[in-house]
């Protein structure tokens, strides 16, 4: 290995050992000073060319380290470094390697050559041996000729590569060794020189720090990126969850999304028992197995509420065994099985989807024993109002009879005493017609008859079936109807109960010589239909609780009239199953006004002009 300084061309080095020569020969002592005097301004202009190139190559150096801060993407950032060298060193070739792995391992990164092109896999051919010894040295190499360098001339890989210039330099990043850059020349051997050394480490330890803040930026991105994978992966779990309010769904959707994307082969997922505690499988092929509590991992994984992972060993497949945790109780666990092991990443993910899945199950089964209430009350209230309806037909009839004096005179006090009954079997009448009404609404078997109506005529039989009411107690009525209302969309028998209910409201909830009016309007496909009243008006405390069942105001006022708080109720349910909507306006002691809306065509017809608005 030799040690020369770079000149400015061969022409320059030619014309040196030409004068060398000559010294050689007898000269005259004129002549031998002039030979000396023209060395002497040889090699100080050489020292000034190879100071020029200095300078040149410190000014590249300084040009070059500052692209290399322009990117942190690593790929981008490896090519740099590379051409970066290429272009230093004047070398043929240039390769990067890093350390990968937790071995450690050298994993090829770039190879590049003069041309500032990816080198293909034929001609990608090191010396390993000159890389092993920088990487286990961690001292930059150079040699002029690996054909006759002692240290690397018997190696395989020189001999086999046929190589020649060689110059390794590693890069260093907090005190340890994260990779070299390897450069050579198949070609030419001295083409290296210990000043090119010297630049190749100043280069390596800027071109180290802009690798280490590109592989920085990227893990933080690979992290970012997974963990916004992570985000929407939880969201479309979270909606598919949300879509039904039961047990087996949840617990379904949760192995899939379990198995999917931890790349499972297995996914089970175990309930306890509520009546003894043990742990069947809820999902999959071995639906309704038991599983005992008193497996090691199972049982471990559940007595300490954090997941448990199981190496693969002896044909048995890795195992990820998750708790799920209801109220800081165990209530359930997910089961993975893979042939590969699982890392933190799956655990952590599973770990927050078993956490949605505990919410997710708690508000099915909530709503399962909330739905099987609802179903006894159902029922009960279907067993009673039909009970009930033979015993108040019997006496309704016995009542008629008897006021009629078909079996025999009735005194006027009797006559009373039975106007009393008749009136209570009324009450009785139409508190077991709307618990019908509501038991079949909420069971869904309230089936409407819709047609095309006209709302002038439903109006004037209410106020003729009332009129013995406003006789009894007398009101200003006022009807204002227009005579081009167009008809409504609505069941008959329905739209007579619900006008019914709001204009016996306003008539029992308004002092005798008030003033009731009942109007309707068209508005964008729907009539408007409101009865509004001068009567005792409606506090807004009480406004909240409306329309729920069985409500009845504390107000006096209120409380002295008849009523069990369901017509309201019943006449909110019966309009929007018509399509339509219910509301209100009330101030206390000053009247209210109630309004339903009642669609003018089908809903059908309505889907129908909605799609081919669209589609045009």
């Amino acid at each position: 290995m030799t040690d020369h300084k770079h000149h400015t061309n061969p022409t320059f080095d030619a014309l040196r050992v030409q004068l060398q020569s000559l010294q050689s020969h007898t000269l005259s002592k004129e002549s031998h000073s002039v030979l000396q005097a023209a060395l002497s301004s040889l090699d100080k202009l050489g020292e000034q060319i190879n100071l020029g190139l200095e300078q040149r190559r410190l000014a590249a150096l300084y040009r070059v380290s500052q692209v290399l801060g322009t990117s942190l993407d690593l790929t981008e950032v490896l090519k740099q470094v590379m051409d970066a060298v290429i272009g230093l060193t004047d070398a043929e070739r240039g390769f990067l390697m890093l350390m990968e792995g937790d071995g450690n391992d050298l994993k090829l990164r770039a190879a590049r050559n003069m041309a500032q092109e990816t080198l293909q896999l034929d001609e990608m051919k090191v010396s390993r041996t000159v890389i092993q010894t920088v990487v286990e040295e961690g001292e930059a190499v150079v040699t002029t000729n690996a054909q006759l360098d002692p240290r690397f001339s018997q190696q395989e890989s020189v001999l086999t590569h046929n190589l020649r210039s060689i110059m390794c330099a590693p890069l260093f990043s907090r005190g340890g060794v994260i990779g070299v850059i390897y450069v050579d020349n198949r070609a030419h051997d001295g083409l290296f020189t210990n000043e090119d050394l010297n630049l190749l480490n100043t280069f390596a330890s800027q071109a180290a720090a802009a690798i280490q803040n590109a592989q920085i930026f990227s893990r933080t991105d690979k992290t970012l990126t997974d963990r916004v994978a992570e985000l929407e992966t939880l969201a479309r779990v979270s909606r598919e969850l949300s879509q039904r309010l039961d047990v087996t769904h949840v617990l379904e959707v949760t192995s899939k999304w379990a198995a999917e994307s931890t790349q499972a082969d297995q996914a089970y997922l175990a309930l306890r028992d509520s009546e003894n505690g043990h742990l069947r499988i809820a999902t999959g092929p071995r639906a309704g197995e038991r599983i005992g509590v008193d497996q090691p991992l199972i049982n471990g994984a559940l007595q300490a509420g954090t997941p448990h992972l199981v190496t693969p060993q002896n044909d048995q497949p890795a195992q990820l065994i998750t708790p799920i945790l209801a109220n800081n109780q165990s209530i359930g666990v997910l089961v993975l099985e893979s042939s590969e092991p699982f890392d933190a990443h799956a655990m952590q993910f599973i770990t927050r989807l078993t956490n949605q899945a505990a919410l997710a199950i708690e508000k099915a089964q909530l709503h399962e024993h909330v739905q099987r209430v609802s179903d006894e009350k159902t029922k009960f209230v279907s067993v009673v109002t039909h009970e009930l309806r033979i015993p108040m037909t019997s006496i309704k009839g016995y009542t008629d009879l008897l006021r009629g004096g078909l079996i025999g005179p009735v005194n006027d006090q009797q006559t009373d005493f039975l106007n009393i009954i008749r009136s209570n079997v009324d009450r009785m009448s139409a508190l077991t017609s709307d618990l019908s009404d509501i038991s079949r609404i909420e069971s869904g078997r309230l089936l409407l008859e819709p047609e095309m109506l006209l709302v002038h005529e439903y109006v004037d039989q209410v106020v003729k079936s009332m009129r013995h009411k406003f006789e009894e107690k007398p009101h200003e009525l006022e009807i204002h109807l227009p005579e081009d209302l167009p008809q409504v969309h609505a069941d008959p028998n329905r739209l007579m109960q619900a006008l019914t209910n709001l204009v016996n409201n306003a008539w029992k909830y308004t002092p005798e010589g008030g003033r009731i009016s009942i109007r309707a309007d068209y508005d964008n496909g729907f009539v408007r239909i409101a009865v509004h009243d001068t009567g005792l008006g409606i506090s807004e405390e009480d406004q909240a609780s409306l329309f729920s069942q069985f409500f009845r105001s504390e107000d006096e006022g209120v409380r002295s009239e008849n009523g069990w708080g369901l017509g309201l109720n019943v006449t909110k349910q019966i309009v929007e199953l018509m399509g339509g909507q219910i509301g209100f306006e009330s101030q206390y002691g000053q009247g209210s006004t109630f309004w339903f809306t009642l669609p003018t065509v089908a809903p059908e017809e309505l889907l129908e002009e909605a799609v081919t608005t669209i589609q045009e």
